[in-house]
């Protein structure tokens, strides 16, 4: 979380550095991966959860 926050002061900087560069652009390349890194990465097998047979 720490780093994400400071990367969104980074994201605000080169917003004013770089005006003509789209916004979209500069999020994902500052911010865009963290929110990749919360969602389960499909390489790596996960637990298979069973359905349960109802009687």
């Amino acid at each position: 979380m720490s780093l994400t926050l400071y990367l969104g002061s980074y994201l605000v900087q080169a917003t004013e550095d770089m005006p003509w560069t789209p916004a979209g652009v500069l999020h994902r390349r500052f911010l865009g991966w963290t929110r990749d890194a919360e969602l389960p990465n499909p390489a790596v097998p996960q637990p298979c959860r069973s359905a349960r047979a109802e009687p």
